[in-house]
């Protein structure tokens, strides 16, 4: 049984979502395809009769500065990410997520958009970007408009997006600025290329011992991806000491929702580990900030 019927490579965004609204039968957009293809020869995917290529996209294929942001294109592929230098200056955190999923011969392939569109609560380049504030530009027959980031899930394995007429065209962040900077680690079972059991991003703003702003995303910390609002409420404007790491780390568990998963690890024991994940990523963002 063939897996699809139609295989469409647009130039241009608009062409991309042209071909998306004017197919017949089920359509879905692929760019490095490492989930898409497995899950179809695997099974766990219905065949799609038509596949829109969006490797081809040009402005889906920009990573650039573009006035006081820096802007990367959903079909930018992971390695690019992790290598870039102007990924390295202003998204830190990002570059060691992306040098952390699969292998180099995946992260040659995959796509940053694919890792998000994937919609998966622990996606390392997910949860990167979660800490990292950053914003989604989305493309539907009305043209593009921006969305904050988390707005883009609706659960696990779940997107919000209308996938037969929108896409995922790309992602704004933040440049870094003086006293700011951000880190990526993950904890994961060591053997080969595996899943984590936990990861976590900080970015955070330094104003001499004072943690003057900050962002928490660990994952997976519930359905979507998790920003710890509350534990970034209790740490804000203050200095970081044992006693505000204590009630820092009360805060996050007591919004994060751990859960329980077969292959890769209990409920209790991710908020086990979770503490000293915090410390190391925290501890490491703060450095570079200073």
């Amino acid at each position: 049984m063939n897996l699809w019927q139609e295989y469409k490579r647009p130039a241009s965004i608009s062409e991309a979502i042209q071909a998306l609204t004017s197919a017949t039968g089920s359509v879905m957009p692929i760019a490095g395809g490492t989930d898409l293809l497995l899950d179809l020869k695997q099974g766990r995917h219905a065949p799609v009769h038509t596949l829109i290529d969006l490797t081809f996209v040009t402005e889906m294929k920009a990573l650039e500065l573009r006035g006081d942001e820096l802007y990367i294109g959903a079909a930018v592929a992971v390695n690019r990410v992790a290598t870039d230098p102007l990924v390295g200056t202003h998204a830190q955190a990002l570059v060691e997520a992306a040098n952390l999923i699969a292998g180099p011969q995946v992260r040659n392939t995959a796509t940053i958009g694919g890792n998000v569109a994937h919609a998966l609560p622990a996606a390392d380049g997910t949860i990167a970007l979660t800490a990292l504030n950053a914003q989604a530009e989305v493309a539907s027959p009305t043209g593009t408009r921006r969305v904050p980031f988390t707005s883009l899930f609706a659960g696990p394995g779940k997107s919000s997006l209308n996938k037969s007429e929108e896409i995922i065209a790309g992602f704004y962040l933040p440049l870094t600025k003086k006293g700011q900077a951000s880190c990526f680690k993950r904890i994961m079972r060591p053997q080969g290329v595996a899943l984590p059991i936990l990861n976590c991003a900080v970015w955070l703003e330094r104003e001499g011992e004072i943690v003057k702003d900050i962002h928490i995303a660990v994952g997976p910390g519930g359905p979507i991806p998790f920003r710890a609002t509350e534990a970034e409420d209790t740490l804000r404007g203050q200095s970081f000491n044992e006693e505000t790491f204590a009630r820092t780390l009360e805060a996050l568990l007591g919004q994060a929702k751990f859960r329980t998963s077969a292959r890769r690890a209990s409920a209790d024991y991710r908020k086990h580990i979770v503490g000293g994940l915090f410390s190391d990523v925290f501890e490491a963002a703060w450095a570079r900030a200073e």
